[in-house]
């Protein structure tokens, strides 16, 4: 996938909420992202779909993603517990329901040797809102840290032949989104597929030990003009 499914799950989910899509498109979307979707909310499990309709009767308002790493909790105001969860993952979705929050952590569901989807698990997020950047400041320090990669990885080998372009790499937010948003989400696709390949090929060991600092901060600026990419639907609106 060109995108976390946290991320199609949070584009579309938004879509859905702001009336551009309907429930059934929205799920469609994120079933054709990452197979047949399921939760578990406690001891209860139901499709995405039945879970996403409940909690519309719930006062579900807007969906946020959290892209943490450790070090990096990115999209996370807490619990402990479920921050670890979703650090251990690498990403989650946080529901903004009236009063209250509730984390989604993906993980892969295989059962037997033809089901592949994904399983989410709910669990209780704090009430609060974490800081990240606004579009507007996601987009200038993603082109910052462009250009520092650039430099630093400037005269090293590209990768090998056949490895996948990245003007094929992209990322679609749903229907509703700002331009804006669409062009660095598309950004910051292309440059994740970067970061990707120069961990694979073209890299030794002591080039990427001289440009690690380089990548590590496109690598941070290409997270957060994720996540303010698929805020920015509901950028300035009150929560919760």
């Amino acid at each position: 996938m060109d995108s976390p499914i946290s991320a199609v799950l949070v584009s579309w989910g938004n879509a859905w909420l702001g009336g551009h899509v309907g429930l059934d498109e929205a799920v469609d979307h994120v079933e054709r992202a990452g197979g047949p979707q399921v939760v578990a909310d406690g001891p209860r499990e139901s499709t995405l779909r039945a879970f996403l309709a409940e909690l519309r009767s719930e006062g579900l308002g807007s969906f946020r993603l959290a892209l943490p790493v450790p070090g990096d909790p990115l999209g996370l105001a807490g619990p402990p517990a479920f921050n670890m969860s979703a650090i251990d993952a690498g990403q989650a979705v946080i529901a903004v329901l009236r009063g209250r929050r509730l984390g989604l952590v993906p993980a892969p569901d295989r059962r037997g040797s033809s089901y592949a989807g994904v399983r989410w698990t709910a669990v209780e997020s704090a009430d609060s809102e974490p800081y990240v950047p606004s579009l507007a400041e996601a987009e200038q320090a993603l082109t910052g840290a462009m250009r520092a990669a650039t430099d630093a990885l400037r005269g090293v080998a590209g990768p090998a032949p056949g490895a996948p372009s990245l003007r094929d790499a992209h990322e679609t937010l749903a229907p509703g989104y700002p331009g804006r948003a669409h062009r660095v989400g598309a950004l910051a696709a292309r440059l994740s597929e970067a970061l990707r390949l120069a961990g694979e090929r073209g890299l030794t060991s002591g080039q990427l030990a001289a440009r690690g600092e380089a990548l590590r901060e496109l690598d941070r600026a290409v997270r957060r003009a994720r996540v303010a990419a698929h805020h920015a639907i509901v950028e300035g609106q009150p929560q919760g």
